[in-house]
């Protein structure tokens, strides 16, 4: 400590009332300056530090009484003093009660000349006419470590998800399959992550579609995002063989929370590509019960237990249109008949020849079925059911497939009873068919 300086305590710790109230209010301050858990710093206008609490003089590991009298900047770091310099005139000349240290890292220098992390938070008060600062320090070093051992940790998430994928190998060849599908669609998740951050950004004035688009992929993606960490988490824990069992339930527990991340972009990437008038018919000749066949073999493996589609197709007939679109049309119908739908419930996929070229395809269930007054809503963007709000779902797939058949130059009929069940009829026509106009397809 410098001998030639004297160290004036503030007249909030001397007080101002009787002997006894002023004892009593000096106690109660001191208990309150030396047991405090941060850091307190009294300086004055000039830099020179008036005052320390014994948690400061912990954090910096000098003796009592050595750093008053000192000018603050020893506690600051060489690198940094030259900039702190500036920082303090200015804040003396338009001082503020404030918290530093946000978007940016402090570091504070101890007696030793170690660095560590901090926290600081400025206050201040005047006292004839003379300023002085109050500075509360928090050292942060253990938070700065654990930010380090929550991106080890993550580090090592994506370790065991790469683990997941190759014990999937060795799963039935259906599984096989739809594990490579799954891993395709994350391969496009993350080629289409810069693409998805650059349209955003380029659109700041979002409407009213793109706002709920956001808040609805934030809300949706964090459920089997959790699943999939918890399960990843508690696979590493089971390692002996009669844990097999449990493995085996994890791993489902992960595919089917991708598998719904998957339904998930694709609604939202093609709702994009819709308003971005990116997707446009592209008509071949296939045979349509060919394609039936192989849409109620897919959705069939994705049914609840004891449901079972039931594909009626009478003839070896040739559709001239789209394959693909038609076939996402059909697998958003039947994804919502099984989802909406018991177990045990049957479902119906139709197919009948219209007359004049073109055909109707009807999706029937017995499940929970749709009142009336959502019915006129049903194919709004983002729109859901009073009675499905309890079940996974984005509002997009009725929605889709719409913008979808209206590319075809299609329809679409729903029917529903309240409890009962839905019939859907689509209406597709041939592009061979007279009247069929390419040019008047819109997204």
């Amino acid at each position: 400590m410098k001998t030639n300086d004297t160290v004036t305590k503030p007249e909030w710790m001397a007080g101002t009332h009787s002997p006894s109230v002023v004892e009593s209010d000096q106690q109660q301050v001191k208990a309150l300056f030396d047991h405090a858990t941060e850091g307190i710093i009294l300086s004055d206008d000039k830099g020179k530090i008036i005052l320390l609490n014994p948690a400061a003089y912990g954090l910096f590991q000098y003796d009592q009484g050595e750093l008053p009298g000192e000018s603050i900047d020893i506690l600051i770091p060489q690198r940094f003093r030259h900039s702190h310099v500036k920082e303090r005139e200015g804040f003396y000349q338009h001082p503020s009660n404030r918290t530093m240290g946000h978007n940016r890292d402090l570091f504070a220098r101890k007696k030793d000349g170690t660095e560590f992390p901090v926290e600081v938070s400025l206050g201040y008060y005047r006292q004839h006419d003379k300023l002085f600062v109050i500075a509360f320090i928090v050292d942060i070093t253990q938070r700065k470590h654990n930010e380090e051992e929550l991106l080890s940790r993550q580090q090592q998430l994506e370790k065991i998800t790469e683990d997941v994928r190759r014990l999937n190998t060795d799963l039935e060849a259906k599984v096989e399959q739809r594990t490579r599908i799954l891993r395709k669609a994350l391969q496009e998740l993350e080629k289409s992550q810069d693409e998805l951050n650059a349209a955003l950004s380029k659109e700041k004035e979002l409407n009213e579609i793109k706002s709920r688009f956001v808040s609805m992929a934030s809300h949706e993606f964090r459920t089997p995002l959790s699943t999939i960490l918890s399960s990843a988490n508690l696979l590493s824990k089971y390692t002996s063989t009669e844990d097999q069992d449990k493995r085996d339930k994890h791993i489902k527990r992960t595919k089917d929370a991708v598998r719904h991340l998957n339904v998930l972009l694709e609604d939202f990437l093609s709702v994009g590509k819709l308003e971005e008038g990116k997707i446009r018919p592209e008509p071949s000749s296939f045979i349509l019960r060919g394609l039936l066949e192989e849409v109620t073999e897919e959705m069939q493996s994705l049914a609840k237990k004891d449901q079972h589609i039931h594909c009626r197709c009478s003839g070896d007939w040739q559709l001239t249109s789209d394959k693909r679109l038609v076939k996402n049309i059909l697998i958003n119908l039947l994804s919502n008949a099984i989802k909406f739908s018991e177990e045990g419930s049957p479902i119906y996929l139709q197919a009948e020849c219209r007359p004049g070229g073109g055909f109707f395809l009807r999706i029937l269930d017995n499940g929970i079925g749709i009142s009336t007054e959502d019915q006129q809503n049903l194919f709004s963007s983002f729109f859901r059911g009073a009675n499905v709000i309890n079940i996974e779902g984005t509002g997009l797939g009725l929605h889709i497939v719409r913008r979808y058949l209206n590319l075809l130059q299609g329809t679409i009929h729903l029917e529903s009873t309240l409890g009962e069940g839905t019939r859907v009829t689509i209406e597709l026509p041939d592009s061979r068919c007279p009247g069929y106009d390419p040019n008047q397809a819109r997204p």
